[in-house]
């Protein structure tokens, strides 16, 4: 099948009934909110579909991207899920929590009084809208990750009304994690989550999200922006845990923005979808900052993950660190394509970027595109990728010890990616994902 160009020009997302039907549900939010919702309608309608001649698309299967139109937005009604509800406990004394069901709000647990007097906001997007409306527009869709998914973009803004903000004022610490549960369950459905995460100048503050489906038999579309915000001087930590079921078509579109004298991190764990596109864009604005962007990633039978990476180097004597680890089995497939830019004022800029695969079977496939463009004459940059499998002598270390061979193949990826597990900083944390990538083997 030639995948040259894919229409998405049928089927219910595109119906303007559906589209309008929303637009009058929404009625009471603001208007800035409403116009820039049918502004990006008409892009979404307006935009190409990719190509395989787009470089942003390159290596990418696009057939997939012809099933868009037959999912259908999930409705607005308050969901009946008190198992889901149940089953939102990973974390278990977070400083405050929200759990929505196809894009609807199941629960919510109330943050700490004493940090509700400091000024924190945790909510939902829809409620910052009606009470914090001037703060959410000053940042709402200000960066995008800019590369490829714009048509996605456009679909995701003109359709979103489920999502959370989360707002730490300047100076305000917090040591236990907010915590974000979206679940799928609708057959059919479409969702679009939104994360908007800003954190004020010298604050603290870590964001997890979990991102499940409901059954395994289920079909999903989602479509996925996150944007961190970290003022001067502060640190910010965002965790997502992908782990829809194998039948969902995804997309994560990130940016990571960091001002003067800044430590942020965020780490991206793949472990479900039947295609997962996943772009994030590290954009470094003041000088003296840090930023780390961390993936794991674990596909099998015929997953295919597709990852595009972008750190923007804008303000001098800043550090960025990017590290994705892919771990292969069976026919599974994965595209990691990234680039370094460092722009032209921004001398001694120190950035790295590596992505490292492991192939567990003879027909998975990688595909590894990693870049530099340096504008600036006094930096340090590195980028490079690997791809190999596991060392026979290794192996034979395990079987001589009477490990059999599925388990020692187990440890030894385990090994491999534990580098990017450990950085969680989060014993409970760092459980859970190595449970979810254990269960990978016994699927």
């Amino acid at each position: 099948m030639s995948t040259e160009t894919l229409s998405v020009d049928t089927g219910a997302i595109r119906d303007a009934e559906i589209f309008a039907a929303r637009q009058e549900l929404s009625g009471g939010l603001p208007a800035w909110f409403t116009a820039m919702q049918r502004e990006h309608w008409t892009r979404f309608l307006e935009s190409p579909a990719p190509t395989r001649f787009d470089e942003t698309w390159r290596f990418s299967d696009l057939r997939p991207l012809s099933k868009i139109g037959g999912f259908v937005p999930t409705p607005f009604e308050k969901p009946d899920a008190d198992d889901l509800v149940e089953r939102s406990d990973t974390v278990a004394n977070p400083a405050g929590q929200l759990i929505f069901v196809d894009d609807n709000l199941a629960a919510a647990r109330v943050m700490d009084a004493e940090l509700e007097k400091k000024g924190v906001i945790f909510t939902t997007l829809g409620d910052a809208l009606n009470n914090h409306g001037d703060l959410v527009r000053k940042y709402f869709m200000k960066e995008t990750p800019q590369l490829g998914s714009e048509k996605y973009e456009a679909l995701h803004v003109a359709l979103v009304r489920s999502g959370v903000f989360l707002y730490v004022p300047d100076g305000v610490e917090i040591d236990r994690p907010f915590v974000v549960y979206n679940w799928t369950r609708q057959p059919g459905g479409a969702i679009f989550p939104h994360t908007l995460f800003v954190s004020g100048r010298h604050s603290k503050s870590t964001l997890v999200e979990f991102q499940s489906a409901a059954s395994a038999e289920t079909e999903h579309l989602v479509i996925s922006n996150a944007h961190v915000f970290s003022g001067d001087g502060s640190e910010t930590n965002h965790r997502i845990i992908q782990d829809w079921n194998t039948n969902t078509l995804s997309f994560q579109l990130n940016t990571n923005n960091a001002q003067r004298d800044t430590n942020a991190k965020s780490i991206i764990v793949n472990v479900g979808s039947s295609r997962a596109r996943q772009e994030v864009h590290g954009k470094i604005f003041g000088s003296g900052s840090n930023v780390e962007m961390y993936s794991v990633n674990v596909p099998r039978r015929d997953q295919q993950f597709d990852q595009r990476t972008l750190q923007t180097h804008i303000a001098p004597n800043s550090r960025s660190d990017l590290l994705f680890k892919n771990a292969l089995l069976d026919k599974s497939r994965t595209i990691f394509s990234g680039l370094i830019i460092v722009e032209e004022g921004a001398q001694q800029t120190d950035a790295y970027q590596t992505n490292n695969n492991l192939m567990l079977s003879e027909d998975a496939e990688s595909n590894a595109l990693p870049g530099l463009e340096i504008k600036a004459n006094d930096v340090k940059c590195s980028h490079g990728a690997t791809t190999g499998r596991i060392d026979e002598s290794n192996l034979f270390y395990f079987l001589a010890r009477g490990i059999p061979r599925a388990k020692a193949h187990e440890l030894m990826v385990f090994g491999f990616l534990e580098e990017v597990i450990g950085k969680f900083g989060d014993e409970a944390l760092e459980n859970y994902v190595r449970g979810r990538m254990a269960d990978k083997f016994l699927a």
